[in-house]
């Protein structure tokens, strides 16, 4: 049974980000980023729960309106008055090994070719018509599933062309994703692509910890009676859903609004217009969820917040923020700007204010979406809908504020008005998201850099309490690539074959065709049309037939780097450029797809320093911690670096290993250093992974022990001053 949307725990921010996307899922979907254990599936998955019942044409399988039928339905046409079906609102999960099948739908070949019929077998994306789609671990999905996906949510249509056949049907759907920053980023032209991002992480506060447990205990004991008392509640939140849908149409969105909008989105400097429109959608929603007839500055405030924080990132080591004090002084100056700026009926904005606002720990801010209570607009405290946790008689901490619409109420009374809540209060309000920058929903602060533009050269950034490391602007690194060619996930560094790129051949299928290479299934079909008795009309194709396209485009890599943290490296200011070419390489494997992970030695051994991950912001993190000093134990660093191959070569057996060996050669530490290097080099090379030696060597006296280790590892070698270049020099260097 589905866990009540209204039991979790704080999250308002998340809350109302998913409230609004199913009051209007034009706003683009959402996407919830944050650390594991946060309730981010439980939320999703009680949303659909309050989505409206959906009425659809009865036997349609791409979920048509009979009200208004799609017109280029595969199963229609539906006539007027078809006979129709009421059932929930769906949710589709697409699981993250989902192939492009699954997931747009699949056409049989070998009816359309051999008897012209389009037989269209429908995917996720029609299952998902007029619900919700939910994907974990969005950022573990292929780029080009992501592509279709955001593709089908702003079009509100799925298009499937194979061969020269073409299906398409209508896709509409409220668009969810979740993931673990931790492994590893979207790039940002998918990011921007999700209509809002919200930040989540588990709170510190001991009390809102101990019911969260008491919560999900009472839940798994006894989840009817569990979801009975918190039905009301969901009831509640279901049915102010239902009224901000229908009181949307008629939200006005001002002149005075709209300058707020522009001069907001043009302060962060965010791409395109795509910002804009759905700041404007997300603020209309909003609007609408709290009863409101036309948008105020506070709702251009919430949808600000909501809308631009991760539109704003320029590179992998940017993280998703939004500066407080500049947000406030965008909307301040259009107000500024347009002081008598009248609405569409001639009468000044004066509904909400965009002057600053206090934040802090006691949540004096409008918001605290994150922890504290707040005033809804009517000036009445919002103690939440929600029944006494289970376990407590009388002394739930009464944490599921819905920040209800204003005819509705929403408990406590006016002279609550200036009530202060207590720092890590748990009364959560879900009427706008945490001016605590995303705190970890009940007031354990987390603050996240807020416009934060290109970084100074050389410098280490603050990131959520630790320092990243930033690349110097201008540098940029050689390709380098694992020889031969790989079966490899798609990327953008080595060759490989793929189920994109350009056609090298065909091949009988092993099990369903992919990509049909149609010229050899002709050639594979023609010499036994007799035996079929065909004479005249179409090709008889038969399974056996069937050739699919065999592709070669490019893979992503796991770049192992392993680093020489030890004394000699730090003389000379050297490990200054050691981490200049290391930041590079990183950016480079951030935008060709790659994992990265990171081995430093130093001193009597070797540590991995970062498992293999998709994300460069935490490699960049370790970094910028990592310390100098002490002897140089070589070969610890290689044994350590075979180790890590062999793990995750059971994990993920088809992405092809590329280590970077990042040393002057020395090896100092134990006894015979230089023998043990030589065996651990043996070890290395033994297990297959391409090697590039990085020779940090420098000064008038050379040792050359740098090519001697590249020699043992059967690797190429190359000078760490030859590793990046100018952004202007379209140079590259392949092992």
């Amino acid at each position: 049974m589905t866990y009540p949307f209204s039991a979790v725990l704080g999250m308002a921010d998340m809350r109302l980000a998913l409230l609004l996307n199913a009051v209007s899922p034009a706003i683009g979907g959402v996407l919830v980023r944050g650390e594991k254990g946060t309730a981010k599936s439980t939320a999703v998955r009680a949303l659909a729960a309050l989505l409206p019942p959906v009425r659809r044409v009865a036997g349609c399988r791409f979920g048509c309106d009979p009200a208004e039928p799609d017109p280029g339905c595969p199963d229609g046409p539906h006539p007027v008055g078809a006979a129709a079906e009421t059932g929930p609102a769906r949710l589709v999960e697409l699981p993250v090994g989902a192939a492009e099948d699954r997931v747009v739908g699949s056409l049989d070949l070998e009816k359309a070719l051999g008897e012209g019929v389009r037989a269209f077998e429908p995917g996720l994306l029609a299952a998902a018509h007029r619900g919700v789609l939910y994907v974990d671990e969005v950022n573990l999905l292929h780029d080009h599933l992501v592509d279709l996906l955001l593709d089908a949510a702003a079009m509100g249509r799925s298009h499937v062309e194979r061969e020269g056949v073409s299906v398409s049907h209508a896709a509409r759907f409220l668009l969810v994703g979740t993931m673990n920053p931790e492994e590893g980023e979207l790039r940002p032209q998918l990011l921007d692509r999700f209509g809002l991002t919200v930040e989540v992480n588990a709170s510190r506060d001991p009390e809102i910890r101990v019911e969260v447990v008491r919560r999900r205990l009472a839940a798994d004991a006894d989840p009817a009676g569990f979801a009975a008392r918190w039905a009301d509640a969901d009831a509640e939140i279901a049915a102010q859903v239902a009224a901000a849908r229908r009181r949307l149409p008629g939200v006005r969105l001002p002149d005075a609004a709209l300058r707020q909008i522009a001069e907001v989105c043009a302060a962060f400097d965010v791409d395109g217009m795509r910002a804009d429109i759905v700041t404007a959608r997300t603020a209309l929603a909003h609007a609408a969820w709290h009863g409101r007839d036309r948008v105020t500055s506070d709702d251009v405030r919430v949808a600000a917040r909501l809308a631009l924080p991760h539109r704003r990132r320029r590179d992998p080591f940017d993280t998703p923020g939004l500066d407080e004090k500049r947000l406030d002084e965008a909307l301040q100056r259009a107000q500024d700007a347009h002081p008598d700026d009248p609405d569409d009926d001639g009468r000044p904005d004066d509904g909400g204010s965009a002057g600053p606002r206090p934040d802090g720990p006691d949540g004096g801010g409008p918001g605290g979406g994150g922890g504290g209570a707040g005033d809804s607009d009517d000036g009445h405290r919002v103690d939440g809908n929600g029944p006494q946790g289970p376990g407590r008689d009388g002394a739930d901490l009464d944490a599921n504020g819905v920040d209800a619409p204003e005819q509705h109420g929403a408990g406590g009374s006016g002279d609550e008005r200036d009530t202060e809540p207590e720092p890590h209060s748990a009364d959560a309000r879900m009427g706008e998201p945490s001016d605590r920058s995303q705190a970890d929903g009940q007031g354990t602060r987390r603050r996240r850099p807020g416009g934060v533009g290109p970084s100074d050269a050389g410098n280490d950034r603050d990131w959520d309490g630790g320092a990243v490391a930033v690349p110097r602007g201008g540098l940029r690194a050689r390709l380098l690539t694992a020889p031969g060619v790989g079966d490899g996930v798609p990327g953008r560094r080595s060759r490989a074959r793929t189920g994109r790129g350009r056609t090298t051949g065909a091949r009988v299928p092993a099990g369903r065709v992919g990509a049909l290479h149609l010229p050899a299934t002709v050639r594979a079909a023609a010499p036994h049309q007799a035996a079929r008795g065909r004479l005249t009309g179409p090709l008889r194709l038969r399974p056996e037939d069937l050739r699919e396209a065999v592709r070669e485009g490019r893979e992503g890599n796991l770049v192992l780097f392993v680093v020489d943290a030890s004394g000699s490296m730090g003389a000379q200011q050297r490990m200054v450029t050691v981490k200049d070419a290391v930041l590079a390489l990183l950016t480079d494997a951030y935008q060709r797809r790659d994992k990265v992970a990171v081995i430093a030695f130093r001193g009597t051994g070797a540590r991995t320093l970062l498992p293999a991950t998709s994300s460069v912001l935490a490699a960049s993190t370790r970094l910028a911690e990592l310390p100098t000093g002490g002897r140089t134990p070589l070969a610890e660093g290689l044994l350590a670096a075979a180790d890590l191959l062999r793990v995750e070569r059971l994990r993920d057996p088809k992405r092809r290993p590329l280590v970077l060996v990042v040393t002057d050669g020395r090896a100092t530490a134990g006894t015979r250093p230089l023998d043990r290097a030589a065996g651990a080099a043996a070890v290395l090379a033994a297990t297959g992974a391409p090697c590039v030696v990085v020779d940090c060597e420098s000064g008038p006296i050379r040792l050359n022990l740098a090519a001697r280790l590249a020699t043992q590892l059967s690797a190429p070698v190359h000078a760490l001053t030859t590793l990046t270049h100018p952004r202007d020099l379209a140079l590259s260097v392949a092992t």
